[in-house]
């Protein structure tokens, strides 16, 4: 049951901030809804959650409708976002924590409305992963602030898969540097498998799956 997994998957974040000498309201669940229907956001909302993930801004914009009635929900992008979908994404999400080029800052920009920004960091070499190296910060966080609808707040990334979290702890750790020095508050990291570390090295927003609603249906 979606009660019991969400009651873990608590227990867990709390163990985790009470280790790091954090608050639990420090840290936001994001429930990645990715891939189920409408239905089970609704179920996750009436268990009290606010806060969900879409990776895909088509398959969240047939699924919308059906949770236009939802109130004070804030839904997340953490997918890679082309520019060509940024308006679409725009007029979706609340925030957009996939943010990687100046031309996407610009293009959410046009969207006209307030949106809240994070900008995906790259810190592994792996060909499949999206992001912007951290030598490219200083620029894009100097464009995005130039943006009067765009407000950013943080980082994000994802590292290398790895079941092991200590292997993706230096990942986290080196995120939180980043955002130290770049003077941004928010911290996106960590995932069903790893939360417990991210939230040791930093995390504010852990995005959470399949800890919460099981494997998700092969394509």
């Amino acid at each position: 049951m979606l009660s019991e997994r969400l009651a873990r998957v608590e227990e867990r974040i709390q163990d985790a901030a009470l280790r790091a000498g954090r608050k639990r309201e420090e840290i936001t669940l994001i429930a990645v809804t990715k891939k189920f229907p409408a239905e089970v956001t609704r179920e996750a909302y009436e268990l009290g959650l606010r806060c969900f993930g879409e990776n895909y801004v088509q398959e969240f914009e047939r699924k919308h409708p059906a949770l236009a009635d939802l109130t004070g929900v804030e839904y997340h992008l953490i997918g890679h976002l082309q520019s060509n979908k940024a308006r679409i994404a725009g007029e979706l999400f609340q925030v957009i924590e996939t943010v990687d080029s100046e031309k996407l800052a610009k293009r959410l920009e046009q969207s006209n409305r307030p949106l809240e920004i994070m900008i995906e960091v790259k810190l592994s070499h792996e060909e499949s992963k999206e992001g912007a190296a951290p030598e490219e910060l200083p620029a894009l966080i100097a464009a995005i602030r130039a943006c009067p609808n765009l407000h950013l707040t943080g980082l994000m990334t994802m590292p290398p898969w790895c079941d092991d979290p200590e292997v993706t702890r230096p990942y986290f750790r080196r995120l939180a540097a980043l955002a130290r020095e770049h003077g941004l508050a928010k911290l996106s990291m960590g995932m069903s498998h790893d939360l417990e570390a991210a939230i040791e090295e930093g995390s504010t927003h852990v995005r959470v799956g399949t800890a919460l609603f099981g494997p998700r249906k092969k394509e």
